[in-house]
């Protein structure tokens, strides 16, 4: 082989997309265990080879020497054959510190709070040293040399300017977590998590509905990633090109996410932007009938409201992990806010707001079974749609129109 990746699990990596829209090459997801990855570095069967979680240490001891960066962060995630030396490289810098400066974040004379302390964290505590910051803590989940507990976080500096996440956690399939409860961090102007899949974690999305700045780490992974085939080509790669690839990676993979009363016409706008899109068009409600057996209205008859929203909650846990969707959600939907926050992980939340008289009424809609319950119903959920959007459509007027007001 000549290029790829290795690292322990690799099954949902994007590297082999990213690289070969970069290069022309083939780029090859290489998972070793511990024992395999010793075995690999010694024999060196490659030309240049990426590294990720959890080997950016450990392959140190079998390069002949690193390039500056790379020696002073303390760890390798790009190695390269170069006049005959394995040299170790560190791109994760350079990934890095563009999502910084590209999305606008300030660091100069700010306090920063780095969340864990492995291959990656060290480049970006290079980053923010480098950029500036007054204060940099890092957080550990345990005692450690030259960090703090989150305990201790949470005590002394919740009024930290900047928060970043170099941790696994809240990485799919396991989202829904995050490693930092945000309350009480008042000060807080950016969140920055490098983990890409989901594209927004659930800390992202925290920071988001709290209205500070916040990304996840796709772009990052697209920026080292480009940094990384200059050294293996030898050939330049533009940032505008980093940006055109992140926005049309992000595109695909993001959801398309539809709440709004039952009857504004969710389902069917909802299959005209997948068909326009390519994306797989899925109805939250039929999914829900499929796991529980029985029509909804049978159900809420026989088990009540309560024991149904735990179901949907189930459904949109199971959605939220999945991108290229187009997911039409139930009317009620929004009456719990995990259920948003989860759909938000990996999907743009969009409102069809119609008016309430073209509203339909019946038709098996247990809590809206005549018009008079729907407008009591609508006045009921208005904030709670106003305040869970991130768009809003109006969808008064014909599918033609919807999709034409959403560039389709």
């Amino acid at each position: 082989m000549r290029y790829g990746l290795i690292g322990e699990k690799l099954g949902h990596s994007y590297s082999k997309g990213i690289h070969e829209q970069l290069a022309d090459y083939t780029y090859e997801l290489i998972p070793l265990t511990p024992e395999e990855c010793d075995v690999f570095l010694t024999e060196k069967p490659f030309t240049a080879i990426n590294v990720t979680i959890p080997y950016k240490e450990r392959v140190i001891p079998f390069l002949d020497e690193l390039e500056a960066a790379a020696k002073s962060i303390g760890a390798v995630n790009t190695i390269v054959q170069k006049n005959g030396k394995w040299t170790g490289f560190n791109t994760d810098y350079h990934g890095f510190r563009y999502v910084l400066e590209h999305n606008g974040f300030v660091v100069k004379d700010k306090k920063v709070l780095l969340l864990g302390k492995g291959g990656a964290a060290k480049a970006c505590l290079a980053v923010v040293g480098d950029m500036g910051a007054k204060e940099i803590h890092t957080v550990y989940y345990k005692e450690s040399p030259d960090t703090i507990t989150y305990a201790e976080c949470y005590a002394n500096h919740q009024d930290a300017d900047l928060i970043i996440n170099t941790t696994p956690v809240g990485m799919y399939p396991k989202g829904g977590v995050s490693p930092i409860e945000l309350d009480g961090f008042t000060n807080l102007s950016g969140v920055v998590d490098i983990v890409y899949n989901p594209l927004r974690t659930k800390m992202v999305v925290d920071a988001t509905i709290r209205g500070i700045k916040a990304i996840g780490g796709l772009e990052m992974l697209i920026g080292q990633a480009a940094v990384a085939v200059e050294i293996f080509t030898g050939k330049p790669v533009s940032w505008e090109k980093v940006e055109e690839i992140y926005k049309t990676m992000y595109a695909q993979r993001e959801n398309v996410v539809l709440i709004g009363m039952s009857g504004c016409g969710k389902s069917t706008l909802g299959k005209a932007i997948a068909e326009k899109t390519g994306k797989t068009f899925v109805d939250m409600d039929t999914e829900i009938v499929a796991k529980i057996g029985m029509p909804i209205a049978d159900y809420f008859a026989k088990e009540g409201e309560v024991a149904f929203r735990l179901v949907e909650t189930e459904v949109a846990k199971e959605l939220s992990g999945k991108t290229d969707l187009v997911i039409a959600t139930g009317g009620g939907v929004i009456k719990n806010a995990e259920n948003i926050h989860l759909l938000m992980e990996n999907g743009k939340i969009i409102w069809l707001k119609r008016e309430v008289e073209l509203l339909e009424s019946g038709n098996g809609r247990p809590l809206a079974p005549t018009q008079t319950a729907t407008l009591a119903l609508y006045q009921e959920r208005l904030p709670l749609y106003e305040g869970f959007s991130e768009m809003i459509l109006e969808n008064n007027g014909s599918v033609a129109e919807a999709l034409e007001t959403l560039g389709l």
